[in-house]
């Protein structure tokens, strides 16, 4: 059955009736089609463009492809209704046109160097094996290619990058190639400045990041995804690591610090920003509204432009059309303006995903 919504539409901020045929929208009125809300102001379902649904809470690999379904459910249950998937352990192509799930955008297994990465999780490979693993991993994903750009050297007591810069640069090159985008888990400060001017499409976390690479990443008009939710952990990680590793604790502590001051700058230099949370592992799922809303409170991005940043804006970057003539039917309903507050995004009415009523829980 077709769906009438009616409602204030944003971005565009125009009181409008749209009509949801299968899993498309149409502003031609179709006769006899169900109202489900006729007042409120509607968004563009949210997106969690950095998260995980191959690893179950703790972070092992997931073992069957109704663990990764639940995991999505959770997300989609809070309005969720597009997800980046940077990496998973556990295949689940299946999912990429479940009409109970989110929209998927997903890569492969996450790259990774030898015994230096969370165990279970990654390919982990030599700097020679890279390029084809790159190749290998753009064809298990459906569009992206997930690097780990550093993590902890033990030998070194602090973080690395994962491989040298001509393998990092040859990575990029390789899954450009291969008609994927790729990303990377970056930390530090020297692989993320290698990574960015070999022309990686997107960098998550980028706790490393300098104001001069900030204004090359909005020259090339690179992605930062910030995952505030996530940095936020970086106390814990400090403390479990500081009696073996104390130069890489102080790090840790240097970067999550300094945060906050460097999604502002990049904010203010114009890099496209998007919500991520690195649900998956130590971050629990359905946390979107409130990455969104630490954006706002930490970095200093407006609310409408933290509501582009896990809306219309990160669904425009997946390549998921929004609320418009021949879109896709997913839109979330709110009582409140979340222009005004941004809590109101934690709040949803009701939730549409493909032209289907989500319940909201509670």
């Amino acid at each position: 059955m077709a769906l009438h919504v009616r409602g204030v539409v944003l971005p565009e901020d125009e009181m409008r009736d749209l009509w949801l045929v299968g899993d498309r929208i149409t502003l031609d009125p179709v006769a006899g089609a169900q109202t489900v809300s006729d007042r409120g102001y509607l968004l563009p379902g949210l997106v969690d463009a950095h998260c995980h649904i191959g690893m179950a809470p703790g972070g092992a690999p997931i073992s069957t492809v109704d663990d990764a379904r639940a995991l999505a459910a959770v997300d989609r249950d809070t309005g969720v209704l597009a997800i980046r998937d940077a990496g998973s352990p556990y295949p689940y192509p299946e999912l990429d046109g479940d009409p109970d799930m989110p929209r998927l955008a997903r890569a492969g297994r996450h790259i990774a160097p030898v015994k230096r990465y969370l165990r279970d999780i990654g390919v982990e490979v030599e700097a020679p094996e890279v390029a084809a693993t790159v190749r290998a991993q753009a064809a298990a994903g459906n569009g992206w290619v997930k690097l780990v750009g550093d993590w902890i050297d033990r030998g070194v007591g602090d973080l690395a990058p994962a491989w040298d810069a001509g393998t990092l640069r040859a990575a990029v090159e390789e899954a450009h190639e291969a008609g994927a985008r790729i990303t990377a888990h970056v930390f530090g400060e020297e692989a993320v400045d290698v990574l960015v001017r070999a022309g990686i499409d997107s960098v998550e976390h980028g706790t490393g990041l300098s104001i001069d690479l900030v204004d090359e990443m909005a020259r090339r008009g690179t992605a930062l995804i910030p995952t505030m939710v996530n940095i936020a952990t970086f106390g814990s990680i400090a403390s479990r690591a500081a009696e073996r590793f104390p130069g890489y604790a102080a790090h840790m502590l240097r970067l999550r610090d300094g945060f906050p001051a460097v999604v502002a700058a990049a904010y203010e230099a114009g890099v496209p920003i998007y919500v991520g949370t690195d649900a998956g592992g130590g971050i629990a799922h359905g946390l979107a509204a409130r990455e969104l809303l630490l954006l706002h409170e930490r970095a200093g991005l407006s609310t409408v432009d933290a509501l582009r940043a896990g809306s219309w804006g990160a669904r425009e970057w997946l390549g998921f059309p929004g609320l418009v003539e021949g879109g896709l039917a997913d839109l979330v309903v709110y009582d409140a303006d979340p222009r005004v507050d941004l809590r109101a995004v934690g709040a949803p009415r009701h939730i549409i995903l493909r032209g289907r009523v989500v319940p909201v829980p509670g």
